[in-house]
């Protein structure tokens, strides 16, 4: 590998200086030359002390004594030598028997964001409270225990990628070791597989849950443990991003699949804000209409590119003005083709507001009304404090980690700038991170692992027609697809961000686990 081989020629380089050094000294003892300082290694810090803390919950009307660590596990290289330290809090039941006790491994995605958003937000025993689809109010910010915990179900263990939270590069690791596809897989199975050995839990069932490119990661991840003898029990993909369908980057309209895939969201998005005439009542059988539309009248006219003629045209602009709300002379404009940015912006126009792109029931203000795109991600902007200050407040206040690091919430200047998107399959390497063929593979391979996937409305991060299109065309034998379970809720890309969406997913990942563990 290209990394490998500028690691061992520094390497090289460095022993060849030592080498010189030393001849230098032996001169100088002579009295012939000065002598040279010799060339140290690349030193390794001490890292923190674990901190172990044991508290209490209760989960209907039953209590759960259970003990929170928040501590680092070392990667290695090849040579034994730490590369990368990797920053997780554990959650696990006090008194359970690790070989009936399930322990699932969560991360959020980015690439470059850390996973306090499921840490503070979803499922561990505490949580922030934050204002259904409304910002924030700046500090003091409320943490409450957290009904809707899974940790009654399983043991929990959130992990920061490398470069993001406390995670840190040290020693002779690099960025390109760990920014890319690839190279995070990587990490991620030594990590599991070294957390797995400390805390003896060999023969625990095992799931992941992963969040946005934490799908992405965890696919790729369970093929690659899979061929490593780590057999996983099942997985839960919120918001998932399995591959590259919603890429607009390339010619203007050349990717006809990513406008079908995007319209049913903009039709629940209309819904939401009440921008559809006449209002549809109940939104389930609507996007059923809107779904159905996507993939039969509207793709088989986007097929027809610049052939299809006006009088085509015009039925095609007023089903879409009639599912979106958006103008029909704006729709024709754009040649029936709406980009989600665009729409983020032009929908609430007239009211000089945006929506958000994470959960589009979130209203944005921006300075220029009349503006292509939205000047920030509504959504985002109403969260990203209360995440942050009581992660800090949580981490090295009440669980009492002691670092003089700083938190990384996201760290996409760092990690995400030269990311390396390839990816190696055993059919091939893919330019783009598309990992269906991976989740594929492993399903096949392993015919007992289940899928849990959860996806929101209102989310135009990753679309939830998307998805179920991915899912549906990865080529699963039809005898493995009863394994794939979707979950639909009220809500955006964070999901859990709406309680009612929570406490039914809750549900139904209770249910989910139970059976998974019972087959």
């Amino acid at each position: 590998m290209r990394s490998g081989g500028v690691r061992r020629g520094a390497l090289a380089a460095g022993f060849a200086a030592a080498l010189a050094a030393g001849a230098l000294a032996q001169e100088d003892a002579k009295g012939d030359k000065k002598a040279e300082p010799a060339v140290s290694p690349t030193p390794v810090p001490a890292a923190p002390a674990p901190a172990v803390t044991h508290r209490r919950m209760t989960f209907g009307g039953k209590p759960l004594a259970y003990t929170a660590t928040a501590s680092t596990i070392d990667l290695k290289n090849p040579k034994d030598e730490a590369v990368a330290r990797m920053f997780s809090v554990a959650y696990t039941a006090d008194g359970a028997d690790p070989a009936q006790r399930p322990v699932t491994f969560c991360f959020n995605g980015g690439p470059g964001s850390s996973s306090l958003w499921l840490h503070m937000g979803s499922f561990g025993p505490m949580r922030v409270e934050t204002p259904d689809a409304a910002p924030a109010a700046p500090a003091p910010y409320r943490l409450v225990e957290n009904g809707q915990s899974l940790l009654d179900r399983t043991d929990l263990v959130f992990v920061d990628a490398v470069g993001t939270g406390f995670s840190r590069i040290v020693g002779k690791g690099e960025g390109k070791d760990f920014y890319g596809t690839d190279q995070d897989v990587a990490a991620f199975a030594q990590f599991i597989e070294r957390w797995i050995s400390a805390n003896n839990r060999w023969n625990s069932p095992k799931f992941l849950l992963g969040e946005s490119y934490g799908t992405t990661r965890g696919a790729a991840l369970l093929a690659y443990l899979e061929r490593h003898g780590i057999a996983f029990n099942g997985a839960i993909f919120i918001s998932s991003y399995l591959n590259a369908w919603d890429d607009f980057n390339g010619p203007p309209f050349s990717n006809d699949r990513a406008y079908e895939l995007y319209l049913p969201t903009m039709a629940a998005a209309a819904w939401y804000h009440k921008r559809l005439d006449p209002m549809p009542g109940d939104l389930a059988p609507f996007l059923d209409e809107v779904r159905a539309f996507a993939l039969g009248d509207y793709a088989r006219a986007l097929a027809q590119g610049s052939r299809l003629d006006a009088a085509a045209r015009a039925p095609i602009a007023a089903k879409l003005h009639r599912y979106t709300g958006l103008p029909e002379a704006y729709i024709l404009q754009a040649n029936l083709r709406i980009d989600p940015n665009r729409f983020e912006k032009e929908l609430l126009r007239g009211e000089r507001r945006t929506i958000g792109r994470l959960d589009a029931r979130y209203r944005g203000i921006d300075h220029d009304a009349a503006g292509e795109n939205p000047e920030f991600d509504a959504a985002s902007a109403a969260f990203m404090g209360a995440f942050t200050a009581t992660a800090n407040a949580y981490l090295r206040g009440t669980l009492g980690y002691k670092t003089d690091d700083l938190y990384k919430p996201t760290n996409y200047e760092e990690v995400g700038k030269d990311w390396d998107d390839r990816h190696r399959t055993d059919t091939g390497r893919a330019p783009m991170p598309d990992v269906a063929e991976d989740l594929r593979l492993v399903m096949s391979m392993n015919p007992h692992l289940r899928i849990f996937s959860a996806n929101g409305y209102f989310d135009f991060a990753t679309p939830f027609f998307e998805t179920e299109f991915t899912l549906g065309h990865m080529g699963l034998d039809p005898s493995l697809e009863k394994n794939v379970v979707f979950g639909y809720y009220p809500s955006g890309h964070m999901i859990y961000l709406n309680e009612p969406s929570l406490a039914k997913l809750k549900t139904d990942l209770a249910k989910f686990y139970d059976e998974t563990l019972t087959r």
